[in-house]
């Protein structure tokens, strides 16, 4: 179920994302899932988007960095999806879009 959308534009120098967790439908998939270690998963994501104090390390690394970082294929409760290319001249409100599409 998708839970996020994440926006990277190099040429802008911009990482965001935006998250909408629909926690009725998700107990209705797993009525024993852990709910409040999907809303610390989508609160890194956005912390380490958002950079500064929040994402620890992660905060170093430039917006190129810390969107492969996240993109990164792994075993966890929130997983990310596939990485699709595309262009922009307003990553913030095509976040937006992406997630009224993709996830809301």
């Amino acid at each position: 179920m998708n839970v996020g959308v994440v926006v990277y534009c190099r040429a802008l120098d911009y990482l965001g994302c935006r998250t909408h967790l629909d926690e009725r439908r998700l107990l209705a998939l797993d009525p024993s899932l852990d709910l409040e270690g999907v809303r610390s998963a989508l609160k890194g994501v956005d912390a380490i988007c958002c950079g500064g104090e929040r994402a620890g390390q992660a905060a170093k690394e430039a917006p190129g960095a810390r969107f492969r970082w996240l993109t990164a294929p792994r075993s966890t409760i929130v997983q990310p999806g596939p990485v699709h290319a595309g262009l922009t001249g307003d990553p913030a409100a095509e976040l937006d879009r992406l997630l009224g599409l993709l996830v809301t």
